[in-house]
């Protein structure tokens, strides 16, 4: 089946639902397609898994804003299935999966899930940094006051970074400490 099948045959509701949190995975393997046929839900799973893996540069990235303390929260529109990607890449070591769609009940662009956010963290809109590659959510969170960054590259996001006045030091502790994890996962 082609990209383009796929979305024309998909249910129009039920991967948000499920991303809201409102459906559980029972309940979206049923819903998936308009016509309720069956699909290999535990293969689709696993494909996504398969394709999670850093962008180039952000890793380091995100080690070095955490050596800086910077305090980092993902605010993502996913559903339960992010401990897949936490399972894989152990994201958590940076940052905290506060901020989840299906936890909160809300999607990126909803004011509402920004403010929430600043809400939760009790901080002023103004003193976060909201950063994502599509540009509708870089503008929602502009909207409510947050700092809007669109993500290109690792690159371009540390001089935006950098230009905002964010310390992003770079050494080569980064370096060892991914050594010293490889080692460790190859024991």
């Amino acid at each position: 089946m082609s990209f383009k099948e796929l979305i024309e045959q998909k249910h129009p509701t039920a991967w948000i639902e499920f991303e809201e949190g409102r459906i559980d995975e029972k309940e979206l393997a049923k819903k998936f397609f308009k016509d309720g046929r069956s699909f290999d839900l535990e293969g689709l799973k696993n494909c996504m898994k398969r394709g999670y893996s850093y962008i180039d540069g952000i890793e380091e990235l995100l080690y070095n804003l955490k050596e800086n303390n910077y305090e980092m929260h993902a605010f993502t529109n996913y559903p339960i299935w992010y401990k897949l990607i936490e399972e894989k890449l152990n994201i958590s070591t940076y940052l905290s999966w506060t901020f989840c769609s299906c936890m909160i009940g809300k999607r990126k662009p909803d004011p509402d899930f920004y403010l929430e956010v600043t809400r939760h963290l009790k901080v002023d809109p103004e003193s976060c940094v909201f950063i994502d590659d599509r540009l509708r959510n870089v503008e929602a969170a502009i909207e409510v006051g947050i700092n809007g960054l669109q993500f290109k590259n690792a690159n371009l996001l540390r001089q935006d970074l950098s230009k905002m006045g964010i310390d992003i030091s770079t050494d080569d502790r980064y370096t060892s400490h991914h050594s010293k994890l490889k080692e460790e996962s190859t024991s």
